[in-house]
């Protein structure tokens, strides 16, 4: 199967779930245009380009939603500042590119290639926060003290400009010790004192989080491996250092403009994870390992559960990550109404959470974005709580067919890689088991497949040895038998 085939696998799927798989024509004359157009600039617009930005992402990422910068405070506190892309500065509500984003809400990621939210010129150059560039911004401006509390925070508008695009492998490598130093770094006076800095001050987020219960997952993703335009491979993609640390600083970034909007007496959007929809399972799977945990959702206890078999069996955790993930449920979003406070996240343990941080992939950050700027302007807000209560539960549904096209993509690719290889065993996790089927997933490659035979009395969490029965790429087909 080459990528053509792969992409027509995609733009159908995309179809099938009311996703819009293409620009239309009126969307790609205004994007045509955008290059005259100057963004808009009303209102107060602070002039930080001095300072030393630098964005952290994937190698090949273009469309950068984020900066951010820190300052060393006294008694141990330290300023942290996260620049959000002014993705509104161009975009403007009405016009044909929104209504497109409006539609999809997010960018879709699939083994043939990314369907944007955006036209890239705009997320991939006008409103990417690239390396070189001045360009506008929402600061999230945040106090956090040693303890990794956030004493105070402020929203404002700001010109910024990104000194050095590093990457997520680099980083991480480096600060483990493990690689060279990035070569921004020769470059940019400071660099380097910012990025300790910023790893000194995750940390420290990440302690007071993890303090309340925040759970500590090994997740790992299926990354398509490409030779010359050929599928060769799956290959995990699992977090590092700098992932987390940048995930770190975003959910303070994301808590601190929840609560300005709420502080503003403005409505908005939240982003949630309920009590976990399998506790019971949950409950369960800890027993087998002889822990016992409290009969209601109790994050605190989970987390020491898992802390616990993170040092016992390092080589399983993430199986285990995957069974626990699968039991807490799909997040969505909520409209809260002015001033609403203490709308909680479980997974992370953090209330009053909005998605903001990036505005160039999500349609929500890009609403949010919006509230953010009239509460900043003190003028009204540009939502009604009934237009975001619609926003909502349309992102939701978008985010969940959005995974199920990914996921249809990645097991077409997945089904060309197992052609040769109808009845060979493999060891398996159970990823799902409900009355439409059960599914499994298995290691080399990384992919889920459904077990059709011998599926009886497994669950979520399961370890089982599994047959390749048949695949099929062009339907997305993998079946498995039990051995």
């Amino acid at each position: 199967m080459d990528p053509i085939d792969l992409h027509q696998i995609a733009v159908k799927a995309m179809r099938s779930r009311g996703l819009l798989p293409d620009f239309a024509p009126q969307v790609l004359q205004e994007a045509a245009a955008a290059p005259q157009t100057r963004p808009e600039r009303n209102g107060a617009i602070r002039d930080l380009r001095n300072l030393t930005w630098f964005s952290i992402d994937n190698d090949d990422t273009l469309d950068l939603d984020q900066l951010s910068v820190a300052q060393a405070l006294p008694d141990a506190a330290t300023r942290l500042l996260v620049a959000v892309a002014d993705v509104d500065a161009m975009v403007r509500p009405g016009s044909a590119i929104d209504g497109h984003a409006g539609a999809n809400t997010t960018s879709v990621y699939t083994a043939a290639g990314v369907f944007a939210m955006l036209p890239e010129v705009l997320s991939t150059d006008l409103t990417s926060l690239r390396q070189g560039q001045e360009r506008l911004a929402l600061v999230v401006d945040m106090v956090v003290h040693a303890d990794g509390t956030v004493s105070a925070s402020d929203v404002y508008r700001a010109s910024v400009l990104n000194r050095a695009k590093l990457t997520y492998d680099g980083v991480s490598a480096w600060l483990d010790g493990a690689g060279p130093p990035p070569s921004q770094l020769a470059g940019v006076p400071g660099l380097q004192d910012q990025l300790r800095l910023h790893d000194a001050l995750a940390a420290r987020l990440r302690q007071w989080r993890n303090q309340r219960g925040a759970l500590n997952l090994k997740t790992i993703t299926a990354r398509p491996v490409f030779q010359d335009g050929r599928l060769v491979d799956l290959h995990p993609d699992e977090k590092n250092r700098a992932k987390d640390l940048i995930a770190d600083l975003m959910i303070a970034a994301n808590s601190a403009t929840a609560q300005y909007l709420s502080q503003k007496g403005f409505p908005s959007l939240r982003r949630l994870l309920q009590a976990p929809r399998r506790w019971d399972r949950i409950v369960g799977l800890a027993a087998g390992h002889g822990v016992q945990l409290p009969a209601a959702p109790d994050a605190l206890a989970l987390d020491r559960f898992l802390c616990a078999r993170r040092l016992a069996d390092p080589a399983g955790f993430a199986d285990l990550s995957l069974a626990v993930v699968k039991m807490l449920g799909s997040g969505e979003y909520a409209a809260a109404p002015a001033g609403a406070t203490g709308l909680g996240h479980f997974g992370l343990t953090v209330n009053d959470y909005a998605h903001s941080t990036a505005p160039n992939r999500r349609f929500p950050d890009l609403v949010t974005q919006r509230l953010l700027k009239a509460a900043i302007a003190a003028a009204p807000p540009p939502y009604s709580a009934e237009a975001l209560t619609a926003i909502a539960q349309h992102c939701t549904l978008q985010e969940d067919n959005a995974s199920k096209v990914e996921r249809q993509v990645l097991k077409a690719a997945a089904a060309w890689l197992l052609e040769g290889r109808i009845g060979e065993s493999f060891d398996a996790i159970v990823t799902g088991a409900a009355p439409k089927g059960t599914f499994v997933r298995i290691a080399s490659p990384l992919l889920e497949g459904r077990v059709v035979r011998g599926f009886d009395g497994l669950d979520v969490g399961d370890t089982v040895r599994v047959r390749l029965l048949a695949v099929d790429a062009a339907k997305s087909l993998i079946d498995f038998e039990r051995a």
